[in-house]
């Protein structure tokens, strides 16, 4: 059972970033990108990455619309993937993937522990399995950009 005050911090941040996502337009600039689709909760999302030739993460940003859940996960992840490499944006997708759906989840090899931690505040919705959806869609939508699959639009259905 999670804290009352941790659970009202918890929607705090998820509120402050739904409200004021950060990251969010059409950059000038990016070499990739994938449109998502949660047709359960009508979230829409175009995820742009900006890859360096190194294969690292120069810039992340978004645009769409969508619930409070969908928008803050876009909005945290975001400020998470700048500078990580392909493979460390892939480990942290993973993990937050496993966080999402269950209450064993440990970060995997090569996932940003420290990132891992603040995206505990989405933890919550693996209670409510349409929700899961909400929370993973941008995720899933980064790594469709990233591994070069932007032409086909990611669908999060149940």
């Amino acid at each position: 059972m999670i804290d009352p005050e941790l659970r009202q911090l918890y929607q705090e941040v998820i509120l402050d970033h739904g409200r004021s996502p950060r990251n969010c337009g059409k950059p000038d600039q990016f070499t990739c990108e994938a449109q998502g689709n949660n047709p359960m909760c009508g979230d829409r999302l175009t995820v742009y990455i900006d890859l360096a030739d190194d294969g690292s993460i120069r810039e992340a940003a978004f645009e769409g619309r969508g619930c409070a859940i969908s928008m803050a996960s876009a909005s945290m992840m975001t400020e998470m993937l700048k500078g990580k490499s392909r493979a460390e944006a892939e480990a942290l997708f993973r993990s937050f993937q496993a966080l999402c759906t269950s209450d064993a989840a440990e970060a995997e090899d090569g996932a940003d522990v420290d990132a891992l931690e603040r995206l505990q505040v989405l933890a919550g919705v693996r209670a409510f399995p349409v929700r899961v959806k909400c929370a993973t869609l941008p995720w899933h939508t980064m790594q469709a950009a990233v591994s070069g699959q932007g032409g086909q639009e990611v669908t999060t259905e149940l």
